[in-house]
């Protein structure tokens, strides 16, 4: 019975993820056909479609009775997108620089949404007074991001790609694969937790988290890769911001959000040191090889507390 679990596990999991890159992909282009510039195609649909699958996956959460799951998930996933993510793109790209955009708009934004979320969710639960307070700070956010560029938009002139049945069809099935996916990986989750007699908050914190942070995994470190860091670190910024103030902040319209002993004791200190140092890391402008490192090592330690290894 446990290895048809984990097998659903995996497999959901693929779907959601696989489902969100194909939604993405799709939105994308739509977005650029109806006449959207590339900024707003980019900060809107791509900033949010990397961090699609912890979404719905809260949302199915909360509908499937499990709204434990929803905190927990968007703190790991924001411990693996600065610790793995940022980690490992550091590592490959030797040093990622912090450029002045993100550190005077993204940096900011980062340091309230963490400090706000841990604020809201230091009593044990997230309210929907609470929830409410984290969705308006983020479209604030939003709004300052759209309406105060210091660029000029020069891409209306630009022809517009035309849509095809082919995007049509992938941004359906990219719909299906995120409701389907998030349907029985939650599923999975609640039952793995039970067979295994752990909480549903630990594999969530670990499993769950990790496996919806592969979008930004992929995109930064491909990024990274090219030298341009600021896809990497922005990719970063910009969905860890939305986990907390949107992945959290929907959910918890529906119903109050509780956070499981493990989250509390774990998860929450785990948030706010690594997102304290990768304030740090963008204040100095720079991400050397060496903090790479680190980080993935404090992951390492991250999981094992998690599992009680040491």
């Amino acid at each position: 019975m446990i290895l048809f679990w984990i097998a659903v596990f995996v497999v959901s999991l693929i779907v959601l993820v696989k489902g969100a890159d194909w939604l993405l992909e799709s939105a994308e282009k739509i977005g650029l056909a109806a006449g959207l510039s590339s900024f707003v195609v980019g900060v809107v649909i791509v900033g949010l479609g990397t961090s699609f699958p912890e979404l719905i996956s809260g949302i199915a959460a909360v509908i499937q009775g499990a709204p434990e799951i929803v905190a927990a998930n968007a703190i790991g996933s924001n411990i693996a997108n600065i610790l793995l993510v940022i980690g490992f793109s550091a590592i490959f790209a030797r040093r990622l620089s912090v450029t002045k955009n993100l550190v005077d708009i993204e940096l900011p934004l980062l340091a309230v949404s963490t400090t706000l979320f841990i604020f809201v969710a230091w009593d044990g639960s997230i309210t929907f007074i609470e929830s409410l307070i984290l969705l308006v700070t983020y479209h604030i956010y939003l709004l300052y991001t759209i309406f105060n560029r210091d660029d000029v938009d020069d891409e209306k002139k630009a022809k517009r790609p035309k849509i095809t049945s082919k995007d049509i069809g992938l941004l359906v099935v990219g719909v299906a694969g995120l409701l389907f996916g998030a349907k029985f990986l939650v599923d999975s989750v609640i039952k793995l937790s039970e067979i295994l007699s752990i909480a549903t908050g630990v594999i969530t914190l670990a499993a769950v988290a990790l496996g919806t942070s592969l979008p930004e995994l992929l995109v930064s470190i491909k990024a990274a890769k090219k030298g341009n860091a600021e896809t990497a670190l922005g990719n970063i910024f910009g969905s860890n911001a939305f986990n907390l103030l949107m992945v959290v902040g929907t959910p918890g319209l529906f119903a109050t959000l509780p956070l499981d002993a493990g989250t509390m004791a774990i998860g929450l200190p785990f948030l706010f040191a690594a997102t304290l140092l990768f304030i740090i890391s963008g204040i100095s402008k720079r991400v050397h090889l060496w903090e790479g490192a680190m980080f993935l090592m404090l992951y390492v330690v991250f999981i094992g507390k998690l599992f009680e290894l040491f």
